[in-house]
């Protein structure tokens, strides 16, 4: 049976978030993981919020994990590929696809595959982080200097700050501006350099989106373009651009980088953004094996806080408090993002992600905590203010001072 975890009625479940929580059978995510097309609109959604579950109790990637592997034909689909890089590979040494990225292990392999595998010349684009790494700046030089050319776009960074400050105080998710902009980019520079073939790595449905959108080639358009391209509807840091201007004295023209792309523009382009996962296999971490056999990528000299990986998103510093908030709001740490993604790829048993969970997920991470207070212009105090206002009722107690989940994995 599903391991589930009933709450008394009395205690309100926050963003939507169903009251009874449940952990899928197969791996260690539980029922509150949210959706990300909610996350990345912040606006009224008609989609689920949540993941989903079936009736034994498994969750929707864990189910499209076993498709993946007993129900796809990967040599037709690479033949697809093959195909499609045929249509709109260069014939006369111009750029003809483009790869957003931050020469992480899945861009790494991405625009690595494409060139030196199918014959691409991808110009790959980079959204830089709020703040650099040494692994994550050393890994993007590495990542140029195997062969591929790149644009670093650093959007405002007054701008920036203030977005990623809001978004922590109003949403309780400083990366909110980073991700509209990481989604946004590759469209952007499409419609920029006349190229209407885009790259991106895996679907996000692997991990527990609408498991339908896996079968779709495609990134829904919605996601990156809208017909006006204008400040209205548009939303940044939990506040409308209207507000923006008005009340944080925001230049209308410094919030273009956040804007949807010209949708009149890339249909005249016959632009479409792919997804590489959907022609082959996807497997994080033999796309690390491949980065680092091809480009030299390397790994963190020590385990991300939160977790037990060393190779996953380590090119930010505020990316661990991004999964940290992900534990405050929804009870979902890094550990549990990482061990179920490797339950399903077979990498680790379920048992050891249950107790690789129970040990790091609500780990604090303190290493680049006074720099990111200091990013957002926050206090410490503050900081608390808002973390421990963000906990719903339905997931943490307070046991002699100290904040404790109602609920773990088992």
């Amino acid at each position: 049976m599903t391991q589930t975890a009933r709450v008394p009625e009395k205690l309100e479940a926050y963003y939507g978030l169903p009251a009874e929580v449940k952990f899928c059978k197969r791996c260690v995510i539980s029922n509150q993981r949210p959706s990300s097309v909610v996350e990345f609109k912040n606006r009224p959604s008609d989609k689920k919020p949540v993941i989903d579950f079936d009736s034994e109790g498994v969750c929707c990637a864990c189910r499209y994990a076993e498709i993946k592997d007993t129900r796809i034909d990967w040599k037709l689909r690479e033949k697809e590929l093959i195909e499609l890089c045929a249509r709109y590979r260069s014939k006369d040494g111009g750029y003809d696809c483009i790869v957003p990225g931050s020469g992480g292990k899945d861009s790494t392999f991405t625009a690595h595959v494409l060139k030196y595998k199918y014959g691409m010349n991808p110009l790959t684009v980079t959204w830089a982080p709020h703040i650099y790494t040494d692994v994550g700046w050393g890994n993007l030089q590495r990542w140029i200097h195997s062969g591929l050319d790149n644009y670093l776009y650093s959007p405002n960074g007054k701008l920036h700050r203030l977005l990623t400050r809001l978004a922590f105080e109003n949403l309780v998710h400083p990366f909110q501006p980073f991700i509209i902009g990481q989604r946004l980019i590759g469209p952007r520079f499409s419609a920029l350099y006349k190229i209407p073939l885009v790259f991106y790595g895996e679907n996000q449905a692997e991990y527990g989106n609408n498991i339908d959108e896996n079968y779709k080639p495609t990134m829904d358009a919605s996601f990156f373009y809208d017909a006006r391209k204008t400040l209205d509807g548009l939303f940044l840091g939990g506040l409308p651009a209207e507000e923006l201007v008005k009340r944080h004295s925001v230049d209308p023209r410094d919030l273009n980088p956040y804007l949807p792309v010209d949708g009149g523009l890339l249909q005249s382009l016959g632009a479409q953004v792919h997804y590489l996962g959907y022609y082959l296999k996807w497997d994080p971490q033999e796309c690390f094996y491949y980065a680092s056999e091809h480009t030299g990528f390397q790994t963190n000299t020590e385990r991300t806080e939160g977790s037990y990986s060393k190779y996953s998103s380590i090119d930010d510093k505020i990316d661990p408090f991004h999964y940290y908030t992900t534990l405050i709001k929804f009870g979902i740490g890094r550990a549990t993002y990482d061990a179920a993604q490797e339950i399903r790829n077979r990498k680790i048993t379920r048992e050891e992600g249950v107790a690789l969970v129970r040990r790091f997920d609500a780990e604090f991470p303190s290493k680049y905590f006074k720099e990111v207070l200091e990013y957002m212009g926050i206090t410490e105090q503050r900081f608390w203010e808002v973390i421990d206002k963000a906990r719903s009722p339905h997931l943490w107690k307070k046991e002699g001072g100290e904040w404790k989940l109602r609920q773990q994995v088992s």
